[in-house]
């Protein structure tokens, strides 16, 4: 399991751009899978039979995108302008190294020198505008043989183990989820089940809309990361949830109010086979299950998370106990089912 999210966490998968990520799940899923599509968005569903039929048709759901950048102007001198792509907290970028197209073009994130900084810009947040990533070209002539507007970038894909059993990666949200249900794929499972590896989520859930649609989910279980604020500054349940402490079972987020029965269930599922389990202590964020829940005539949802410290940044930080939780409690959902 380690192995391919160390894969999939390296490969760039922007928002709109997760062809790469696309092309190793279908080839990881295919020789045990029974049916794989890809849509018109670009989802990928896919088909595994069971041991039996539930009484209801699952939907097993992770993303594929990550967060990043896009190009949108190549000044004279050389330099690229850019606007994220999902929810990037600016404090976090400076300074760090971004890989842009195709080529994966290697440039740094920089902003202007601090001993040129005026009283007034030294307590506050640069904008993006105030922002560049340098290439080292020397003027746009140059510039413009490496990048075209519109080129995407993602954060350096170093995946690097430290300290007790934690993982720093880009991209653990949501490679983890891609990650657990390419080993529920690979396994023998309890029931008929659909996989849906969808497509921009970080900028809306899109691809969940159109995957929960084609498929007619009775219920869906969206396997995510999490925000983590487990830190010095934080008390209580400020902390939100806590690396290490399990799997992250939540009953609440900024876009979905998730089936009280199917949180009850996980929760249950957990204690009984002595699983760490949390749930998170503050209302935000939101998943694909807001997308999966609200279509057709409406479908129940619940979800399982990783807690992720520095979410949305270049370098999460998630723990490999919490991750190999997740995929038992994932397969016991799946064996309830039945």
């Amino acid at each position: 399991m380690l192995k391919t999210l160390k894969e999939l966490c390296a490969l760039p998968g922007v928002s709109g751009r997760e062809d790469k990520v696309r092309e190793y799940i279908i080839a990881t899923a295919e020789p045990y899978a029974d049916e794989i599509k890809t849509d018109a968005m670009g989802n990928v569903l896919v088909f595994k039979k069971g041991l039996a039929r539930p009484k209801s048709t699952v939907m097993l759901a992770a993303h594929m995108d990550e967060v990043g950048v896009i190009i949108n102007e190549i000044t004279e001198d050389g330099y690229l302008k850019f606007d994220f792509i999902g929810g990037i907290d600016r404090r976090v970028v400076i300074g760090k190294k971004v890989y842009i197209g195709e080529a994966a073009v290697p440039g740094i994130l920089g902003i202007k020198a601090f001993h040129l900084v005026d009283k007034s810009e030294e307590d506050r947040i640069p904008k993006v505008k105030e922002m560049y990533i340098d290439i080292g070209a020397n003027n746009r002539e140059e510039a413009e043989a490496k990048i075209n507007i519109g080129d995407v970038g993602c954060f350096d894909p170093s995946v690097v183990e430290f300290g007790e059993g934690y993982l720093k990666a880009k991209a653990i949200d949501d490679r983890i989820g891609c990650t657990v249900m390419l080993e529920l794929i690979a396994s023998e499972l309890p029931v008929d089940t659909w996989f849906a590896f969808t497509v921009q989520e970080e900028v809306g859930c899109r691809g969940a809309f159109g995957a929960a649609f084609a498929l007619k989910p009775e219920i869906a279980l969206v396997i995510e990361g999490t925000t983590a604020a487990d830190l010095p500054s934080q008390k209580g349940a400020a902390k939100v949830c806590i690396p290490g402490n399990g799997p992250v079972v939540p009953f609440m987020d900024g876009g979905a109010v998730y089936d009280r029965k199917l949180f009850e269930r996980l929760r249950d599922l957990a204690v009984a086979n002595d699983i760490p389990w949390q749930t998170k202590t503050y209302i935000s964020g939101g998943t694909d299950a807001q997308a999966i829940q609200r279509s057709r005539a409406g479908v129940r949802v619940a979800a399982i998370s990783a807690a992720l410290r520095y979410i949305h940044s270049p370098s999460s930080v998630g723990c490999l106990r919490d991750f190999d939780n997740m995929l038992r409690l994932a397969r016991l959902f799946l064996e309830d089912l039945k």
